[in-house]
């Protein structure tokens, strides 16, 4: 299992986040409210554009990777806590990179993402380290759709 402090994380180390079924109507109403244009939003439109059909916003995907992270996150600080053990806290995110949309995701496309750390790095405030986390979606039919390096700060343990 991967630990929660920033010591924990090694380079190349992956884990599964999960994975997310991308229902028509999840697509249109993420659409809607954020992202209204007409390739996520109408089949006859979409079926007109560069896409040749609906589908989704790749901010959904990237919101979908998100909320997974963050339950992954959350059952690893839940277990350690089960287990007598005091999760560290919390960091933040410090930005993305390298954010790219490879596949359209369609309407009941099943899309599983993968983290893999690919960086560390110490900072000048001790009590924190940087960790760079590449997070990866494919498809069912193992195409990646997106993928993308997420900058978080990571507690590290006390002397």
């Amino acid at each position: 299992m991967i630990g929660l402090w920033y010591e924990d994380h090694a380079l190349g180390q992956t884990a599964e986040l999960g994975a997310h079924r991308f229902s028509r109507e999840e697509i249109v109403a993420f659409a809607r409210r954020f992202d209204p244009q007409p390739f996520h939003l109408d089949e006859a439109a979409a079926a007109t554009s560069i896409f040749g059909g609906l589908c989704a916003s790749g901010w959904h995907t990237v919101s979908v990777s998100m909320r997974l992270l963050v339950d992954w996150r959350r059952a690893r600080r839940e277990a350690a806590a089960a287990a007598g053990e005091t999760p560290p806290p919390l960091g933040l995110g410090r930005g993305v990179r390298d954010l790219r949309w490879t596949l359209p995701v369609r309407p009941d496309d099943v899309v599983g993402f993968t983290l893999t750390f690919e960086s560390t790095r110490e900072l000048p405030r001790p009590e924190w380290g940087l960790v760079g986390m590449r997070i990866a979606g494919v498809n069912q039919d193992g195409r990646p759709v997106c993928a993308y390096t997420l900058l978080g700060l990571a507690a590290r343990r006390p002397a």
